[in-house]
């Protein structure tokens, strides 16, 4: 296909009669939503020779009787995301505002609109909504895909997200893996690429949104992931309560949202450091938009724009000393085989870290990555401890918010530590 010629992804989609392996049969009976594609033994298409993402793709078990249905992404190692188990149904308009509706419900009271007004409405797989997130900025929403499949479905989908949700504007955010110069969408006559707006008008500067009563800004156009880390809402809570009268080092700070929160529980002075300037330039203004608050305006807050092992060994060289370390690293570990070299990185972080804090300092650190487990990541962390001379006492784990669910083992990505610094004893 030539680079001038589009898909058009508006087209009917195909139905796909799919038979898996007897492993895959039972953890798709389990509520897995996901099918790999070295699980499927057939697949007879009703459209296209081999069918094409977006297609429907009905699993049978070994009595031809109906187990779940899904979409199909032939380019996806996991080529089945399922949307359905049970019983069949029809996946039309009002299949999608059900779903749709179902994610809010589950998120009903957890926000008071007065405190908060940035947080997932729909989290993927765990939302029954595979490879879909849905997050909200005041009255701006932010829509992004990881697979192809849902482009045929686009249309249906932004129908049910405007009756549901009622937004001013829905911004198109697509994984690296669908950015593809090569091959165009199109939606409503348009080549779909990221950052454009689906729905409204798309805002001319970051949108402001609040947390927990403080205010940030997201830039949903251009910003990892949708414009803001939101999962890390519960944490960034934690930090400001445990802030006060403390010297905080925020690395991998991105905007500053830990910053913030250490600033407005009456830290003393937060150093925020992020390789990416335009990153700190951020963290700076959202700073700035809370410093109405005494305890923002009070608070020293020093920057550092660098790699975050660099300059964690430049101040431990200087003889810098906090009171309270936050390590909020990206995934290290997007593939199976990056898992050790992960485990080294936290491990290595973990050393630098609790040699910049102070005897009874805080250690705040957390990891993103879903091939890494719980267990690991906490004796990855619990281990260089042990080896540079301390321990971790009073150690405290925390998990997903109300609107990050995890409902099966690899939607479980983020884990946290909160623990204090000693001497071994």
């Amino acid at each position: 296909m030539s680079q001038s010629e589009p898909v058009t992804q508006t087209a009917a989609v195909d139905r796909l009669a799919v038979r898996v392996t007897k492993d895959a049969a039972r953890q798709i009976r389990g509520g897995h939503p996901w099918v790999f594609n070295n699980s499927i033994t057939s697949l007879k298409p009703g459209g296209k020779p081999g069918g094409k993402a977006g297609d429907l793709a009905v699993i049978f078990d070994e009595r031809r009787e109906f187990m779940a249905i899904g979409l199909y992404d032939p380019d996806s190692a996991i080529s089945i995301k399922i949307l359905h188990h049970g019983k069949p149904v029809q996946i039309d308009s009002s299949f999608w505002t059900q779903r749709l509706t179902a994610a809010q419900e589950l998120r009903l009271g957890a926000f008071d609109p007065t405190h908060t007004t940035g947080y997932r409405c729909v989290h993927g797989e765990n939302d029954s909504l595979p490879g879909l997130v849905l997050d909200r900025y005041a009255d701006t929403y932010v829509l992004k895909l990881y697979s192809a499949a849902w482009f045929p479905h686009l249309e249906q989908i932004l129908s049910s997200i405007a009756e549901v949700f009622d937004p001013t504007a829905v911004v198109l955010r697509l994984a690296r893996g669908l950015q593809n110069p090569g091959q165009q969408f199109l939606f409503r006559g348009a080549a779909l690429r990221d950052g454009v707006a689906l729905f409204g008008e798309l805002p001319e500067q970051a949108v402001a949104f609040i947390e927990n009563d403080l205010r940030f800004e997201a830039d949903v156009i251009h910003g990892q992931k949708t414009g803001f880390f939101l999962d890390q809402r519960d944490n960034r809570a934690r930090v400001r309560s445990l802030a006060q009268g403390s010297r905080v080092l925020d690395v991998y700070c991105c905007t500053g949202g830990f910053s913030v929160n250490a600033a407005a529980g009456a830290a003393a002075l937060v150093h925020s450091v992020d390789i990416s300037a335009a990153a700190i330039d951020s963290a700076k203004r959202n700073m700035a938009r809370n410093a109405g608050r005494a305890a923002v305006r009070a608070c020293t807050h020093q920057v550092s724009v660098g790699d975050a092992m660099t300059v964690m060994s430049q101040m431990i060289e200087a003889g810098r000393l906090f009171d309270m370390v936050i390590v909020d690293p990206p995934s290290f570990a997007s593939k199976q085989d990056q898992i050790d070299g992960a485990l080294r990185a936290y491990g290595k972080l973990t050393e630098l870290a609790v040699r910049l804090l102070n005897s009874g300092g805080m250690l705040v650190q957390a990891s993103c990555s879903a091939r890494v487990t719980s267990e690991q990541f906490m004796e990855s962390v619990g281990d260089a401890a042990y080896r540079s001379g301390v321990q971790l006492d009073g150690i405290s784990h925390t998990t997903h918010a109300i609107d990050h669910p995890d409902t099966f083992p690899q939607g479980a990505y983020l884990k946290a530590i909160f623990a204090r610094v000693l001497p071994l004893r």
